[in-house]
Formats: C-alpha cells, structure tokens, sequence
C-alpha cells in the first residue's frame, strides 16, 4: 500500500511530467517520513503551498526534483524525494523554523533546513541531529 498525505494532493509533490507519467504512483518515489511531517506542518501551521502548477501556478519542482529541471542537482535532498520547499499562507517562515528547532521531538523526521531564505525547506535526510544550513 502507498502512503498518501492528508493534506496534499500528488501534484502539490512532484512535477507535471512526472504525475502524467506515473499519476498516484508517484507517490512511491517520496519518503515516507517527508509525507508525515508535511501533514504535521499543514496541522500546526496552516494553508501551504509546495507545487501549484495544477492550479496554473508557477511552482513545479519545490517537491521531487527530476533531471528535467533547471534545479536538478545530483546530490539534492530533493532528488530523493526527501525534500519540500514550502510557501506558508498564514505564518511566516522564519517563526516555523524557529518553532521546529525549539520542538525537534514533534516532527522528528525533519533532519535539514535552510536558512536565509524566503521559502520553508525542510528535509528528511538521514542523520540523527537537526541540521541547518544556508543556500
């Protein structure tokens, strides 16, 4: 069975190509962990936006990053389907992050996030502290 979100549909995630290539299965190239702790943003934090090209937006690739696009990189979080880069409707990036430092046991499968940037990138990357990096 392929864990679905809650709160996202599969287009939010991936590219356009990829979803009219694979549909609902594109699911299986996200990590599980990445899935729950989108929830749990969504929950906490409310209204978000990763991909909108569904709705005619000009998001695509703040989810899974295939060789199609021009932010492809080889070694990227995204590329393993670990990693998101969400725009928060209601609250702003800097306060999320913060929040998620201060409470890393609430959402214990975000192990990177950016700094100095105007989007929420969080990852789920394999390593046993949170870590904070800059662009």
């Amino acid at each position: 069975t392929i864990m679905k979100c809650k709160h996202f549909v599969i287009q939010e995630l991936v590219d356009r190509k990829t979803y009219e290539l694979r549909g609902e299965a594109a699911l299986e190239l996200l990590d599980n962990r990445l899935l729950e702790m989108i929830d749990k943003l969504r929950e906490k934090f409310g209204k978000m936006t990763i991909n909108n090209w569904h709705w005619n937006g000009n998001r695509e690739w703040s989810g899974l990053r295939t060789p199609d696009s021009k932010y492809y990189s080889k070694y990227s979080q995204h590329s393993y389907g670990r990693a998101v880069d969400i725009i928060p409707a209601e609250i702003g990036v800097n306060e999320i992050r913060a929040y998620i430092k201060a409470n890393p046991d609430e959402f214990p499968y975000i192990k990177g996030l950016e700094e100095d940037v105007t989007w929420l990138h969080i990852d789920c990357r394999n390593c046993d502290t949170l870590k904070s990096f800059k662009p």
